[in-house]
């Protein structure tokens, strides 16, 4: 049943755009309405989608769904809650599908030190892997660090420099950490928990980091923005995000969207959005 009272989707003007820099598109939360779901975010101006991997399959997946669509485009790697599984031809694997030429980064990878679906030794081991693999490839790395700031920190510290770059994907510590994490030469993915009445730290966060270092993203099928908290999130609600993001900063919504697009192109190495 829909909701008068949801806010509606802000609007960009014509000729700009967003991209949604980490989505979960392979994922069967899609499956019903995967190709209605990117081509709604094309015409509400999300031109560019990353889909993410997390493992060899889902990497597989996404590689797969890029290829299907001009504006999506792909990662591989395997995330923290499945390294217990990895094995070396899974390593084989994923560096022959990272040579598809529509991925653009290496991950999602890194630390979880919540659900622990995996041994933190194992975490590590494959997190370090991982790093070391991503930047043999060339490619940036997107991370993930819940509630594992100090040691995925350990980690990339003692990996830099990273010379393709990286993002903290849906970061969720404060200003001390952002600033660890831009002394890397990385950028800051803010998600959709940016709009949500308690998120102090990350609202700071996206009101004071550099624009040049910030990345949109909406974590979909999860982490939807309000109003929409609490409900499947798809790429389009990325531009409450950017919304939020650009109130918190007293610029326009369109400035926002403009700088995290050039920073999403440079980073992961996008083509020029085609001139409508």
């Amino acid at each position: 049943m829909k909701n008068k009272n949801r806010a509606p989707l802000p609007r960009l003007k014509p000729g700009l755009h967003a991209v949604d820099t980490h989505c979960h598109l392979e994922m069967d939360a899609y499956d019903e309405d995967r190709d209605t779901v990117i081509r709604n975010a094309v015409g509400d101006g999300v031109s560019r989608i990353i889909t993410i991997g997390i493992d060899v399959e889902t990497s597989r997946r996404a590689q797969e769904i890029a290829g299907q669509h001009e504006g999506v485009f792909a990662t591989v790697g395997v995330h923290p809650h499945n390294v217990s599984a990895v094995t070396e031809d899974d390593y084989a694997t994923l560096c022959t599908l990272a040579g598809h030429p529509k991925v653009v980064a290496y991950g999602e990878i890194g630390l979880d030190f919540v659900k622990w679906y995996a041994p933190e030794a194992e975490q590590r081991y494959h997190f370090q892997r991982q790093v070391e693999l991503g930047k043999s490839l060339g490619l940036p790395l997107i991370i993930h660090d819940r509630e594992a700031h100090a040691a995925t920190m350990e980690t990339l510290k003692g990996a830099a420099p990273f010379p393709a770059g990286g993002v903290m994907h849906c970061f969720s510590g404060n200003m001390a950490l952002a600033e660890e994490v831009l002394s890397l030469g990385f950028h800051i993915s803010i998600p959709g928990v940016v709009t949500f009445g308690k998120a102090h730290d990350l609202q700071e966060v996206a009101a004071k980091v550099p624009l040049s270092s910030l990345l949109l993203e909406t974590d979909g099928p999860y982490l939807a923005p309000e109003p929409w908290r609490g409900r499947r999130n798809i790429p389009s609600h990325v531009l409450y995000t950017a919304a939020k993001i650009a109130s918190l900063r007293a610029i326009s919504l369109e400035e926002v969207a403009a700088r995290t697009s050039e920073n999403a192109a440079r980073l992961f190495r996008l083509p020029t959005v085609p001139e409508p």
